[in-house]
C-alpha cells in the first residue's frame, strides 16, 4: 500500500463560528482545514475542492440546508462514495443520528467537543477510509472484466430484441440509466426500501433485459403501425411471462442473482401500483421494487422516443403524463423521486447519446445478424 505523506484536508461545516473555531484549534496542527457556514456553502466548497477533500465534519442543524439534506445531495451527486462524513451536533435525538448513518455518515461526534474524542475519531475514520479505498480498488480491478463482459452480453441480448422491435439503439441504455437514477433517489428520500450493494449493481443491469420476452412476439405485431386488436394485444402482453419463463428455464443459472432479478423485472414491469397492470394484476408493493423502478423508466423513455406507431412526446408532456396518471399509477415514492430528478433527466440522456460508441458497435453487429430483409430469420 502506498502511503500518502501529504497533509490531509478536512471541511468543517457548522453555522456557529465558535464551534468552527474550537474544531480548528483541535485539528489545525495535523490537517489542512476548510470551513463552510451552512449546507449550501458546504456543497459549493465540496464541488470546488472534492479532489483534495479527505473528510467532512458536518453539523445537522443549519440554516438554508441542514446536514441531512447535504447528505442526500452528496449521494445524488455521487460524492458520498469518495469523501467520508462525520456528523457533529448537540442533537441527542436518536432518529436524526440514525437517519444520518443510513444516508452514509460514518460516525458521530457530540457537542460539547472533547479534544481526545475528536482527534481519535477523525484519525480513525481517515485510516479506515484509506484502507477501504485501497482494498476497494484492488477488488474492483479483479471484478471489472467480469462485470464488463456481463454487461456487454446483456446489452447484446437486449439489443437483439430492440432491433426486432424497431426501437432506438439507446432504449436499453436509457432504461438502465433511468432505473439506476430512480433507485438512488428513492434511497435518498425514504428508508422504506433497502438495497444491498449487490442489488444496486444488478438491478440496473437487469433493467436492460426487461423486454427480452419480445423475442417470442411475431415481427408483424411488434412493428404494427396502428392500434392492436384484442388478440394482438394479448400476444404482446405475453412477452412479460415469456421473458420470465425464458430466464427461469436456464437451469445452470437458476440461483444467479442477476437472472433472478431480471426474471422478476421481465414478468412484472407492466404491473401498476393500483393493480390495473398485467400479467398478474399485482397491487402496491406486491410488485417487486426492481420491477417498479424499471416500469417508470421504461414508460418515460417510450414516451420521449419515436415509435412506428407514434411521434415522440416532449419532456414536458412526458412529465405531465406520468405525474397526472395518464400512463397508469406508480408508487408515490418513486413518483416523488421522478419529480426530483426530472429537470436533470434530459441532459443525462443527452450525455449518454454523445457517448454511445460502444452501443453503436453492438447495434452494428445486431444489424448484420438480423437484417429485416431476411424473412427467414424472423420468428412468427
Amino acid at each position: 500500500m502506498i502511503i500518502n505523506n501529504e497533509r490531509q484536508t478536512i471541511l468543517i461545516v457548522d453555522d456557529a463560528e465558535v464551534n468552527r473555531l474550537i474544531l480548528r484549534n483541535m485539528l489545525e496542527d495535523d490537517y489542512d482545514l476548510l470551513e463552510a457556514v451552512d449546507g449550501e456553502d458546504a456543497l459549493n466548497n465540496i464541488e470546488a475542492n472534492k479532489e483534495q477533500l479527505d473528510l467532512i465534519l458536518l453539523d445537522i442543524h443549519m440554516p438554508k440546508m441542514n446536514g441531512i439534506e447535504v447528505l442526500k445531495e452528496l449521494s445524488r451527486r455521487w460524492w458520498k462514495e469518495d469523501i467520508p462524513v462525520i456528523i457533529i451536533s448537540a442533537e441527542n435525538e436518536e432518529s436524526s443520528i440514525v437517519r444520518a448513518y443510513k444516508l452514509g455518515a460514518l460516525d458521530y461526534i457530540p457537542r460539547p467537543f472533547n479534544i481526545t474524542i475528536v482527534r481519535h475519531k477523525v484519525a480513525s475514520i481517515m485510516r479506515l477510509y484509506s484502507k477501504e479505498q485501497y482494498f476497494a480498488r484492488v477488488a474492483a480491478e479483479e471484478i471489472l472484466k467480469k462485470h464488463e463482459n456481463n454487461n456487454m452480453m446483456v446489452h447484446i441480448l437486449s439489443g437483439i430484441v430492440e432491433f426486432r422491435n424497431g426501437e432506438s439503439g439507446m432504449h436499453v441504455i436509457h432504461v438502465q440509466t433511468l432505473t439506476d437514477m430512480f433507485m438512488r433517489e428513492l434511497m435518498n428520500i425514504t428508508d422504506k426500501y433497502h438495497f444491498t450493494d449487490e442489488e444496486q449493481s444488478l438491478i440496473p443491469m437487469a433493467a436492460a433485459m426487461h423486454d427480452i420476452g419480445k423475442i417470442s412476439v411475431p415481427y408483424k405485431i411488434l412493428n404494427k403501425p396502428g392500434r392492436f386488436n384484442d388478440e394482438e394485444f394479448n400476444i404482446m402482453k405475453a412477452h412479460t411471462t415469456a421473458g420470465y419463463e425464458m430466464l427461469n428455464s436456464l437451469e445452470a443459472y437458476r440461483n444467479d442473482p442477476l437472472v433472478n432479478i431480471a426474471a422478476k423485472v421481465c414478468r412484472w414491469h407492466h404491473e401498476r401500483w393500483d393493480g390495473k397492470g398485467y400479467p398478474d394484476g399485482l397491487h402496491g408493493d406486491d410488485i417487486p421494487i426492481s420491477a417498479q423502478l424499471v416500469s417508470i423508466a421504461d414508460v418515460y423513455d417510450a414516451l420521449t422516443s419515436e415509435r412506428c406507431y407514434k411521434k415522440a412526446y416532449s419532456y414536458e408532456e412526458t412529465y405531465n403524463m406520468i405525474v397526472s396518471g395518464q400512463c397508469g399509477t406508480f408508487n408515490p415514492l418513486i413518483t416523488e423521486a421522478f419529480k426530483n430528478l426530472a429537470p436533470n433527466i434530459p441532459s443525462r440522456l443527452e450525455e449518454l447519446s454523445s457517448k454511445k460508441i460502444f452501443e453503436e458497435d453492438i447495434y452494428r453487429i445486431i444489424e448484420k445478424t438480423l437484417r429485416p430483409e431476411r424473412p427467414e430469420i424472423i420468428i412468427d
